[in-house]
């Protein structure tokens, strides 16, 4: 960090706020004045201490410094040396807590602390490495997609004309290697002078007109002292070309039986680099086909009622609370709800459901869907940034810039990457000089140019960003978002595939099927619904419901206490009501009686069974049933396929968990265990079982799914849920956590080949380029040879990760880290 910066700090309240905020930052070494502010919440700190240090202290201390976060669109990247050189120079930013590059995206991610630095300040950063950057536009669609076309068409553009002028060089001095008497009929004609001159004057123009990309990148790299791999193209070519030229017009200066030149090797060099960034381009301008379509499900306008009148208007236009029309077979632009009007909505595109949801006054709309036949007026309720459908694109976006922990060997590699193997060229030039057959010269030159330009840092760079790239988009086609990028790493690793019962496994809406009363029943059940119906709980509004369906009038209740994972108590007419488990009324020391076998009887046919008493005397046993979900059967036994175990946690009564696992085949169970006590379930399964994915919807999930190594939230649950969560499935079918697991092994596998690929490429070849070879078969590399090699190699890894784009959920590989120790049978 600088000398001084200044940032916002949060959570200060009063003078011993602003003292133990203060005594936190000077605390950290190197910090030589700190200074904390009230009235303004504001630090100002003196020193050398980094900006995630000072932001670590804070948190620490209770005091977390405002973070603001940008992306930013990067032109110019070519390879993983580029990414390192960016990322340090955005590190260098006072203030910047975090940079995270993605080249695959051609974008920077950037977090700093607020007031410390700017938008402007970290654009200036960027391009002070040598690279045009600009603050990512709300449109991305024209970032992404108009930018790719541009630089494809250019690249295109490039390659045609290089190829034009390099054709004739190739076939004026490799014709002869293909042609019989080739050489001789040019000898005859022209001369091979000539010949020569024509080459540098075509060589000349593919260099300093297509190639002159490469050049202009690459020297200023050079020049910085951090070589990229435009360096080693500028290197490579401009070494034969300068060869060739001084061959050509200094003759004397060569030894004789060295002169010749290599113009060909330099023309198509260029020429075949351009065809692999050009396919290159093309390829990655589809990695991010899935945000695309999901950007695109928004209307560019709407129809929004202003004074009275209707006008048609830019989304961007409309405000929360705006009356919008929403068309038959128009697509919803905003987050709302309906004001009036009836219709059926296709939601698919946001939940994955293919049925359509009927939509009446009050009902909630969702950006981006499609209306039937009716027309609809709507309320708008979220705009911008707030629609479900922008947080989706922004969940996405965070998952496709994350880095793995599989790149870390990567990011440690490519940083010294390209100034090893120029180091390995100038050692083969010398080796090649002192121990090379003669010409020894010319040789050297072959070898030491084949080095620089079939090294490729290009692959390796791709290898991770790409796949996460495509399969995160390919996991949101399917309804999963991945809302931290690395769960994609650490869900392939689970043993262990945990579920809430409510609203995960079932559908969470119960129903009361059995009513046992000792007593009037219409009496029992009215004063059990009217202590009910001041709880939020579903069974409560099972309750509730079958009182109504009845006509019963629900008298007043006072006193009301809910009694977490236990029950609830009111007054009732002035008599004591209790309901809940058994475990509650026990707990009241009121005796079950033979309703306690009622009980049993309830929870063996996988109903959940409550108990009531009135004035401390057991009145009724009560059996309510939540159906199971259509697609859990079929997403548990796919889960088992993948070499799974499943396990069921819930708060219901043990003989009910019992019976539904028996039903579906869950593994083990975890039966009335309390909110608080998921997480010490959670705990004891991980230790037993290693790695270990929990899916829940509700609030008091919300613990569990952060206690988890991987939390899945299913998307129709609550808000409080997808937070704590690593991945959501945006539908409440539970067959989304079987497509979150083939995606997470499918890019996984993906990744690793990219990264075998790339290692190995770079590994075996640039000693075969190096001349190793030779000595036994006497084969050297052609730096043309080594040209299409490199230029394939970087193709091929993004062509390998759009392989994501068909990942099936339906026929998820079975991985050998899947195979998970056996779980002990469930306890009857």
């Amino acid at each position: 960090m600088a000398a001084e910066t200044t940032f916002q700090v949060s959570g200060l309240r009063c003078g011993g706020c602003v003292g133990r905020a203060q005594k936190a930052l000077a605390a950290v070494p190197g910090v030589d004045l700190a200074e904390v502010n009230l009235a303004t919440e504001s630090a100002r700190v003196a020193g050398t201490a980094d900006a995630p240090t000072l932001a670590a202290a804070l948190k620490t201390a209770g005091y977390p410094a405002r973070t603001a976060t940008a992306v930013f669109d990067i032109e110019g990247m070519s390879c993983a040396s580029c990414v390192g050189r960016v990322e340090a120079a955005l590190a260098a930013v006072p203030g910047v807590v975090s940079a995270e590059v993605n080249l695959a995206d051609e974008s920077a991610r950037v977090v700093w602390l607020e007031g410390a630095a700017t938008p402007t300040a970290l654009t200036a950063a960027i391009a002070g490495s040598g690279y045009a950057a600009r603050l990512r536009e709300a449109a991305r669609a024209e970032s992404i997609s108009v930018r790719k076309d541009r630089e494809a068409a250019g690249l295109r553009r490039d390659l045609t004309v290089a190829a034009a002028l390099t054709l004739p060089v190739f076939i004026l001095e490799m014709g002869g290697h293909l042609i019989p008497g080739f050489h001789a009929l040019i000898a005859g004609t022209i001369g091979h002078t000539a010949s020569w001159w024509i080459q540098f004057v075509l060589t000349t123009a593919v260099l300093a007109g297509p190639g002159r990309r490469f050049f202009r990148h690459g020297v200023p790299a050079l020049l910085r002292g951090a070589p990229d791999m435009n360096a080693l193209v500028a290197l490579g070519t401009s070494a034969a070309w300068a060869y060739s030229t001084l061959a050509l017009l200094a003759p004397g200066l060569f030894p004789e039986g060295t002169r010749a030149v290599y113009f060909e090797a330099a023309a198509v060099i260029c020429t075949l680099i351009l065809l692999g960034r050009w396919l290159e381009a093309r390829a990655k301008g589809r990695t991010g086909a899935a945000i695309e379509k999901l950007l695109q499900l928004a209307p560019d306008t709407a129809w929004v009622e202003r004074d009275g009148t209707l006008r048609e208007v830019p989304v961007d236009e409309i405000a929360v609370g705006d009356t919008v029309e929403v068309r038959p077979g128009g697509r919803v632009a905003v987050d709302g709800t309906v004001a009036s009007g009836r219709s059926w909505v296709d939601e698919s595109m946001i939940t994955g459901e293919p049925v359509p949801v009927e939509k009446a006054p009050g009902a909630t709309l969702t950006g981006g869907t499609v209306n039937g036949t009716g027309a609809l007026r709507m309320q708008a309720t979220a705009v911008g940034a707030d629609t479900v459908l922008a947080r989706i694109v922004a969940m996405v976006e965070a998952a496709q810039g994350a880095k793995l922990p599989i790149q870390a060997l990567v990011d440690r590699v490519t940083a010294v990457f390209v100034p090893v193997v120029m180091g390995i060229a100038a050692l083969t030039v010398v080796a090649w000089l002192i121990l090379g057959p003669a010409p020894a010269l010319p040789l050297a030159l072959v070898a030491g140019v084949s080095v620089l330009i079939i090294a490729c840092p290009c692959a390796m760079g791709l290898a991770t960003p790409t796949s996460i790239m495509v399969g995160t988009g390919r996991a949101a086609e399917l309804g999963v978002l991945f809302r931290k990028g690395d769960a994609l790493q650490r869900l392939e690793g689970a043993r262990v595939v945990a579920l809430d019962k409510t609203g995960t496994l079932t559908e969470g809406r119960p129903a009361l099927t059995t009513l046992d009363v000792r007593g009037d029943e219409a009496e029992v059940l009215a004063a059990l619904a009217a202590v009910e119906a001041s709880s939020e709980h579903p069974i409560a509004r099972a309750v509730v419901a079958a009182a109504e369906a009845r006509g019963l009038s629900m008298p007043a209740a006072q006193d009301f206490a809910s009694v977490t994972g236990m029950g609830a108590r009111a007054t009732v007419d002035g008599r004591a009501v209790l309901i809940g488990a058994d475990r509650f009324l026990t707990a009241e020391g009121i005796d079950l009686g033979d309703l306690s076998q009622a009980g049993g009887e309830i929870a063996a046919r996988g109903e959940t069974p409550l108990y009531a008493a009135i004035d401390g005397r057991a009145v009724a046993a009560l059996g309510v049933s939540d159906p199971i979900k259509a697609g859990t059967p079929e997403a548990i036994a796919a889960l088992h396929a993948l070499g799974l175990k499943v396990a069921m946690i819930t708060g219901d009564n043990a003989a009910t968990a019992h019976a539904i696992a028996r039903r579906l085949g869950i593994d083990h169970v975890t039966a009335e265990v309390l909110p608080e006590g998921k997480v010490a379930a959670l705990t004891a399964l991980r230790d037993a079982h290693g790695t270990l994915a929990f899916v829940g919807d509700g609030i008091n999930d919300a613990p569990a799914l952060a206690e988890a190594d991987i939390g899945i939230a299913i998307g129709t649950g609550t808000d409080i849920a997808i937070e704590a969560a690593d991945v959501v499935l945006m539908s409440g079918d539970l067959r989304g956590v079987t497509s979150a697991f083939a995606v997470s092994r499918a890019t996984m596998r993906n990744i690793r080949q990219n990264l075998f690929w790339a290692f190995a490429y770079n590994v075996a070849l640039i000693p075969v380029a190096a001349g190793l070879i030779y000595p036994v078969a006497g084969i050297l590399l052609s730096p043309i040879l080594a040209a299409g090699a490199m230029a394939l190699s970087s193709v091929f890894v993004v062509t390998n990760a759009l392989r994501l784009r068909r990942a099936a959920a339906d026929r998820p590989a079975r991985t050998p880290a899947a195979q998970a120790a056996p779980l002990a049978a469930p306890a009857e």
